[in-house]
């Protein structure tokens, strides 16, 4: 018998996941995803990914600012089998979690306990980890931290981007779904609690996180710049321009940290160097290192600027 599902999330990375079960034998109730808000400076309204695929697939939107009571009675009414949630950006309050006969499922992107929390992707490339995966397991009031039901592993290599490891786990994500879905429908689903000693946590990604130290080796640096691209973004000031690195290279060099060691952009760390291969100037759109130095020379022997 097909399940009745709720799903909630936001950001593209929820996209496949959706469409999956949209596709499959399962019902898609409603979805439920962050408010439309203003962006850019022209202040138009923008929908979120999740929004725009369920407009397209007719599928019934709820985009409220607060799960409070009426929403409690909404889903109440609808009598989900389940609800799916992948990163909604929302805390599911402990009421609707204890509505009764309804199943809240998380997919979450990190093999739990560890990374817990909101950057689970990009800690882990900047952890220089060797791998990370999809769980599925069931919500709990503690942030992630509720039994697993399913978890699959996905190898991270040094050259490894956020936007490539997202849309891998996205799609891992979208076939364990409909696994777990169908365990549920047959009642062979099984939960395993997690070991808390080996939680960790995924903080936010701040802004300020982006700015360079070239005191850190390459290897590090090259994670930070494949982790927080396209945003935040990682950078450095050269001449009080901030220029924001799009991807780079390391090269086996030596130099003061900070210093521009030759004419192809390479810039010093504390062990080894890194070449810059593409950028993206204060203002301007990004461009590759061999185009932009047409413009503008640099001083071998100088050192890049890391104040704002």
């Amino acid at each position: 018998m097909a399940l009745k599902i709720i799903f909630m999330g936001t950001p593209e990375f929820a996209v496949p996941i959706l469409e999956k079960i949209h596709k499959s034998n399962h019902k898609v109730l409603c979805v439920y995803t962050q408010t439309p808000n203003k962006r850019d400076r022209g202040q138009k309204i923008s929908i979120t990914p999740v929004h725009e695929i369920s407009k397209k697939k007719k599928i019934d939107v709820k985009h409220p600012l607060n799960l409070d009571h009426d929403e409690y009675e909404y889903i109440k009414k609808l009598k989900p089998d389940v609800v799916v949630v992948v990163a909604y950006g929302k805390i599911i309050p402990a009421k609707i979690l204890e509505l009764k006969d309804v199943q809240f499922l998380n997919i979450h992107a990190s093999l739990l306990p560890k990374w817990r929390g909101a950057a689970p992707i990009q800690r882990a490339i900047m952890n220089l980890d060797k791998e990370t995966g999809i769980s599925i397991m069931k919500i709990v009031p503690k942030l992630d931290s509720g039994p697993i039901m399913m978890q699959s592993k996905i190898e991270i290599f040094e050259s490894t981007t956020f936007e490539e490891l997202s849309s891998k786990m996205s799609n891992l994500g979208a076939q364990m779904i409909l696994d777990s879905l169908n365990l549920i429908e047959k009642d062979k689903a099984k939960f395993f609690p997690q070991q808390e000693k080996n939680a960790s946590y995924a903080k936010k990604i701040k802004k300020s996180e982006g700015k360079i130290d070239w005191k850190d080796n390459a290897k590090k640096i090259i994670a930070k710049i494949n982790a927080l691209t396209p945003n935040p973004g990682c950078w450095f000031e050269l001449n009080g321009i901030r220029i924001k690195i799009i991807s780079a290279e390391m090269v086996k060099a030596n130099g003061t940290p900070g210093e521009i060691l030759n004419n192809n952009f390479t810039i010093a760390c504390s062990e080894n160097a890194i070449k810059i291969i593409e950028l993206k100037k204060e203002g301007k759109k990004k461009t590759t290192a061999f185009e932009f130095l047409k413009g503008n020379n640099l001083i071998v022997g100088n050192f890049v600027n890391e104040s704002i």
